[in-house]
């Protein structure tokens, strides 16, 4: 029963999962999933679950304590004690052997413990606040790069793709080419070395070609890891390369509005330099005195046999009050060198603060010009493709004229395939400079 229960519990996730997969995913679903399923995403949630439960730790230190002892002692040879003889009529100096006690006893006792004042907890639990916010932060920086590294995987998948389509288009037209330049040259109406040109030149392109469709399956294999999927899943991209790059051509993202309290790195250093303040404030407090207070309350019992669980067993209570004061007087300096290399500690992570204020500014602009450059890039390289294509076009028509060689067709080939890569790479950058920029900008 338990199993079917939990049978219709998990279902509807597996089925989730596995509908998502048949029907493909857009960037943004890629990218929505990978932030539930990414290994590293989910360890960073464990980080904050741990850091919760480290947080109640430190103030469960402080609060009431109790605990509880049994114990049990069977003496097989009990110790033998001589007093003088004459106690009990003897002889004056001959002595009596005699045993005390019961050579079986036990006794249980509870003790309860109240930490009264202790300056290092106190900074313990102020502490924890920063440790919380530190993991929150570190799950938020991971976000911010699986993020990143489904974009970019995303995008190398369309690029493998696209890459693919096209060489495979360059190498039919290269065959067509090359059948007919054969055929006249078997007709004495051409030159051996139009044909090896052309050969060249197929090869070259088959070795691409297959090299791209290799990089189609490692691409998308390493997409599927990031997002969390087992790398064999047949994952479908329903984005094409195209419509992706004109989605992410944003010139308003240039001219946001930045706040560097929003970025994720420099929320870690400012937690660094919060866990700086508070190792300090530790290190002072271990000068000044802590008190405990604690009552406790037992029983002991005595017997020559094992009968300490009989009803009719006599036990004898106790219990005790006290307190513990422990004043630190001196520790040949121990404690202000402790002291002054926090302070040292702090100021070095002020100075950090600041450098990663600066960098954290300079990344910016970066990005910026990155962004608008890989735009320019993106808008040159798709003229020049329109140019090249124009270009190998006429040396085509040129050279079944015989008013080109085959070398100027070639050279004309591999400019325009050279171009196509091109091409393709800079919509790829534009892809993942605009995301860089939003991971700066914290959008």
């Amino acid at each position: 029963m338990r199993t079917i229960i939990l049978l219709l519990v998990i279902a509807p996730s597996l089925f989730w999962r596995a509908q998502s997969q048949e029907n493909g995913y857009s960037l943004d679903e890629a990218i929505a999933y990978a932030l539930e399923y990414n290994y590293s995403v989910i360890n960073a949630e464990r980080d904050i679950i741990d850091a919760q439960k480290q947080k109640w730790e430190t103030i469960a230190t402080g609060l009431p304590q109790i605990s509880g002892a049994i114990g049990y002692q069977n003496q097989l040879i009990q110790p033998v004690t001589q007093i003088p003889a004459e106690f009990f009529g003897g002889e004056p100096g001959t002595f009596q052997e005699v045993v005390f006690g019961q050579a079986q006893s036990a006794n249980a006792t509870a003790t309860l413990k109240q930490q009264i004042f202790d300056g290092s907890y106190i900074v313990g639990v102020q502490a924890t606040k920063t440790f919380l916010s530190y993991s929150q932060n570190n799950k938020e920086k991971t976000d911010l790069d699986v993020r990143k590294a489904v974009v970019e995987a995303y995008g190398n998948v369309l690029l493998a793709q696209e890459s693919a389509s096209i060489l495979q288009k360059d190498k039919e037209n290269l065959e067509k080419t090359l059948f007919e330049t054969k055929k006249v040259f078997e007709n004495g109406l051409g030159d051996e070395e139009s044909v090896d040109q052309l050969q060249i030149t197929l090869s070259s392109i088959e070795n691409q070609l297959k090299n791209a469709i290799r990089l189609k399956k490692i691409t998308m294999q390493m997409l599927n890891l990031i997002m969390g999927i087992a790398i064999e899943s047949n994952t479908i991209l329903t984005e094409n390369l195209d419509e992706l790059t004109q989605k992410q051509i944003n010139l308003g993202l240039l001219d946001s509005e930045f706040n560097m309290e929003n970025n994720v790195d420099f929320k870690l250093v400012k937690n660094l330099n919060e866990q700086r303040y508070f190792e300090l404030k530790l290190a002072k407090s271990r000068a000044l005195p802590s008190l405990n207070a604690f009552v406790n309350y037992g029983g002991n019992s005595f017997s020559d046999n094992f009968n300490f669980l009989s009803s009719g067993q006599q036990w004898f209570e106790s219990s005790i009050l006290g307190v513990d004061l422990n004043i630190p007087i001196f520790s040949s300096l121990g404690r202000s060198a402790s002291t002054q290399r926090a302070k040292i500690a702090l100021e070095k992570a002020k100075t950090q603060l600041t450098e990663a204020q600066e960098q954290i500014r300079l990344q910016l602009e970066n990005a910026k010009s990155d962004y608008t450059l890989s735009i320019e890039e993106y808008e040159t390289s798709k003229q020049n493709l329109e140019l090249a294509e124009r270009i190998e076009n006429k040396n085509q028509i040129k050279f079944k004229e015989g008013l080109a060689t085959s070398f100027e067709l070639r050279q004309a080939q591999t400019q325009l395939y050279a171009t196509q890569q091109e091409y393709l790479q800079s919509m790829v950058d534009v892809i993942n400079r605009k995301t860089a920029l939003e991971i700066v900008l914290n959008q």
